[in-house]
């Protein structure tokens, strides 16, 4: 009986998604095709379609360390991918103009993709083309100060692993474009949404940041490895502490 609770919540919160989608779509739009600084506009109505998304959903977000963020600094944001809600918090705690690298697949989703394909570096992972083009796409946008939001383990965390091995790409970029990494630790979204689950139940993300990790000054393998580790285990610390 739970079981069929929960499904028509779910089917509730997927409708609201949209329908609000719907309503504020031509306003994300629009500031983006005029202006080239239009996402200042655009990310105030992104918030409140999540922000009343959430409310009506309750759906809650704690956010602790925003001290550490410094509003005229551009930062790479990394975080723990668990689960389908780690989409939707970004624009909610995440205080920068900012793009997300996001699957080439998701720029096929109609309406979905036309609302945030601006907001977005859509990337293939497979091919090495588009890998090259979209890292091409990111140092421009750090050169103009906008922050870019990166999930480097590559893909949804599925295993019982605390994190997945990273891929490197986040962190050559961050020494070649010299943008400091701001880690954020993202606690309960899997609980509220399951790994592997569409199945939807209110409650709250936790999100932890902390003090940002400038880069080394080279671009050496030894150096990327190095800078790749030490940001991997100290999210995995983060994570650790405060589950």
């Amino acid at each position: 009986m739970l079981k069929f609770f929960q499904w028509i919540y779910t089917a509730y919160a997927a409708l609201l998604f949209f329908v609000l989608m719907l309503l504020v779509g031509l306003f994300v739009l629009i500031p983006l095709l005029i202006h080239p600084r239009g996402d200042i506009i655009s990310f105030v109505f992104i918030r409140f379609w999540i922000g009343a998304w959430s409310f009506l959903t309750g759906v809650r977000y704690e956010v602790h360390g925003r001290e550490h963020i410094d509003l005229k600094q551009s930062y790479i944001y990394i975080f723990n991918h668990r689960s389908n809600l780690d989409a939707p918090l970004i624009p909610m705690v995440v205080p920068h103009r900012v793009r997300a690298i996001g699957k080439k697949e998701l720029s096929r989703v109609p309406i979905f993709a036309t609302v945030v394909g601006k907001l977005a570096v859509w990337v293939d992972r497979s091919n090495p083309v588009s890998r090259h083009k979209g890292l091409e796409k990111l140092i421009a946008l750090l050169k103009k100060g906008i922050s870019v939001v990166v999930a480097p383990e590559g893909t949804r965390n599925n295993t019982n692993q605390t994190l997945l091995p990273f891929q490197k790409g986040a962190f050559r970029l961050a020494i070649e474009t010299q943008t400091p990494i701001l880690m954020m630790a993202v606690i309960g979204a899997d609980q509220l949404m399951k790994r592997g689950s569409w199945l939807l139940k209110p409650g709250i993300i936790r999100v932890y940041y902390s003090k940002p990790i400038l880069p080394p000054a080279t671009l050496s393998k030894e150096e990327v490895d190095e800078f790749t580790e030490k940001c991997r285990n100290r999210l995995e610390a983060m994570i650790l502490t405060h589950e």
